[in-house]
């Protein structure tokens, strides 16, 4: 069994680049488009992004595959975790592991606000509190967005954030592999056993040995 207290001791730790440790938006691309890794940039400091497992990248993969079949007649389409993200209110520049926008959703400017409708984040043992915490109520900024998406690619758990009317979120949680999740904003369902396809859980291998 997880435990959940192990996600207390991931920190997140801004890096120094150029002898300093804060930096303007201008000097945050400057350096993100010379770097081979990505970044995040938040209030004037620059995070390195956690690598992501085996498993993660299954689940990126299968989704992307899936809402791309779903979204096919759609006027609305799927991008990984390669496409940055901006939220000029509060400053944050991050690639979200898979974004979903619709018509003008991208600008070409680096520095304008990106309007997705959803957005996904897969969870992993580093990012699972900043994703569930800090990096959800940045991403409550964007006006656009009405779902998140929370994958764990540790065991079964899928969390779908709905944006309500009066301007809150409301929870549905999916805990079984013979559902579909509905992403109600886009009109589709896509299938939980075509998402967790080809990943094995943790708790399935040490099962397996006993």
């Amino acid at each position: 069994m997880e435990n959940d207290n192990d996600d207390e001791l991931i920190v997140r730790e801004p890096i120094v680049a150029y002898g300093k440790k804060v930096f303007s938006i201008e000097e945050y691309l400057e350096y993100e488009n010379a770097s081979q890794e990505k970044h995040e940039y938040y209030n004037g400091e620059i995070f390195a992004m956690a690598g992501a497992s085996d498993d993660h990248a299954a689940i990126e993969t299968n989704l992307i595959i899936s809402l791309g079949n779903a979204l096919k007649k759609s006027h609305c389409k799927p991008r990984v975790s390669s496409k940055r993200i901006h939220i000029p209110s509060n400053t944050l520049f991050t690639y979200p592991d898979i974004t979903i926008g619709c018509k003008d959703a991208w600008p070409e400017s680096e520095t304008r606000a990106v309007l997705p409708k959803v957005i996904i984040e897969v969870l992993s043992k580093s990012t699972r509190k900043y994703d569930r915490g800090q990096k959800f109520e940045l991403y409550k900024d964007i006006p656009s967005l009405q779902e998140y998406i929370l994958v764990d690619s540790q065991k079964l758990a899928i969390d779908i954030y709905r944006k309500t009317i009066r301007n809150t979120w409301e929870l549905q949680q999916y805990r079984k592999m013979d559902r579909s999740i509905e992403i109600k904003s886009l009109n589709i369902k896509i299938s939980i056993k075509m998402i967790y396809e080809d990943v094995q859980f943790i708790d399935d291998i040490v099962v397996a040995h006993q």
